[in-house]
């Protein structure tokens, strides 16, 4: 159902069912489509409520029909991720598509939010399917493994999924590590076992240097 156009455009062939995307990405359809402004994510009235709580703010639409879609954001580089029923955590602005099948939501993920400027909290992604993440430049996804914990800045993190535990260490970072930040600083820590997307580039954070 998801395939990509070269690195930046994702193509959604549809057969009379539906794909969720971020509201506006859509860049072209053929086709017989229909489209629908889903509130709050999908999730009604008290996933409104729960976005606006948290900051993970994500404007979607389903689009339903026959035909293909084209979906992309700002030239933005797209992973896709297969789901087998378990669970992908994502930041809302990395989050471009998913099979209208998918459960999404929001989860507590502790003090990290605070550092990254999205809240206190981060999309959830979680059923048997596909889904569609976008990067900064060419994603890198690495390998957490119980021997081996992993450190990431948190204007570098997109996604992770698997069983890990992440939390926040404040006082320092890779830039406090070479002498040249200043103020504050925050990394992310992942220990268990599961994979982390980490983007090339670094969105702005607030919380410091990060």
């Amino acid at each position: 159902m998801f395939r990509l156009q070269g690195s930046k455009t994702l193509a959604v062939d549809l057969t009379g069912d539906a794909v969720k995307a971020k509201n506006g990405s859509m860049v072209a359809y053929d086709g017989r489509m229909t489209f629908k402004k889903m509130t709050g994510g999908g999730e009604g009235l008290r996933g409104m409520v729960t976005r606006r709580l948290t900051g993970e703010q994500m404007a979607v639409m389903e689009v339903s029909g026959q035909g293909t879609c084209y979906f992309a954001d700002r030239a933005s580089e797209i992973n896709l991720v297969a789901l087998h029923g378990d669970k992908l955590y994502v930041e809302a602005s990395n989050l471009l598509a998913t099979d209208s099948g998918l459960r999404t939501g929001t989860t507590f993920t502790g003090l990290r939010g605070g550092a990254s400027g999205n809240g206190l909290f981060t999309t959830t992604v979680e059923g048997t399917g596909q889904a569609a993440i976008t990067s900064e430049g060419e994603a890198v996804l690495l390998r957490v493994t119980p021997q081996y914990p992993l450190m990431v800045d948190p204007g570098a993190y997109i996604a992770h999924q698997g069983n890990l535990r992440q939390q926040l260490q404040s006082g320092v970072n890779f830039r406090t590590l070479m002498g040249e930040g200043s103020g504050e600083a925050f990394q992310m820590r992942f220990e268990g076992d599961g994979l982390v997307y980490v983007q090339p580039s670094e969105r702005n954070t607030v919380g410091g240097d990060v």
